[in-house]
């Protein structure tokens, strides 16, 4: 992982801390298999030290870069979501996705992997772009190639069926 997203907690005192990190395209090359090809955003972790326990709060704000699933364009997504994650110090495992128990021997923890899951977890399930922005020639070959209801025959028993409604 990219060790500019290295949080070194171990010389923290206890209290809130923020961290400011740039997201940008190298930090998706990183993400092999990412469906995000780019983006321009603004990572903020508040970072609230306790005796036993951190909390980090996660802002994300900015756009990426994805395929369009309407014209298969590139488009800039906005985005601007928050998480909240748990690091526990201790030696026992926790079956909790937001819990992270950190060993004895740990002194810095990578924010990398939590920023991620964070920005893909804000996409929409069907990034498009705004209305008027997709490719034209593509918009115009899904019109001519869609079916039309109203020409097509219906067969008589979903007719029935229909009229349950």
């Amino acid at each position: 992982m990219n060790k500019s997203f290295d949080i070194p907690f171990v010389g923290l005192k206890q209290g809130k801390h923020h961290f400011k990190f740039e997201v940008g395209k190298t930090f998706f090359d990183d993400f092999p298999f990412s469906i995000i090809e780019g983006g321009n955003l603004i990572a903020e972790v508040e970072l609230d030290k306790k005796e036993t326990i951190m909390i980090s709060n996660f802002i994300i704000h900015g756009n990426v870069k994805v395929v369009c699933s309407r014209c298969n364009e590139h488009a800039n997504i906005d985005l601007n979501d928050s998480m909240i994650n748990y690091y526990k110090f201790g030696t026992e495992t926790e079956e909790d996705e937001n819990l992270f128990v950190l060993s004895p021997d740990e002194y810095k923890i990578n924010v990398a992997q939590q920023i991620y899951e964070l920005i893909t977890v804000a996409l929409p399930t069907s990034p498009k772009h705004k209305k008027g922005e997709c490719n034209t020639e593509m918009v115009e070959l899904i019109k001519k190639y869609q079916s039309k209801e109203e020409n097509e025959d219906i067969d008589p028993r979903w007719e029935k069926l229909n009229k349950l409604n």
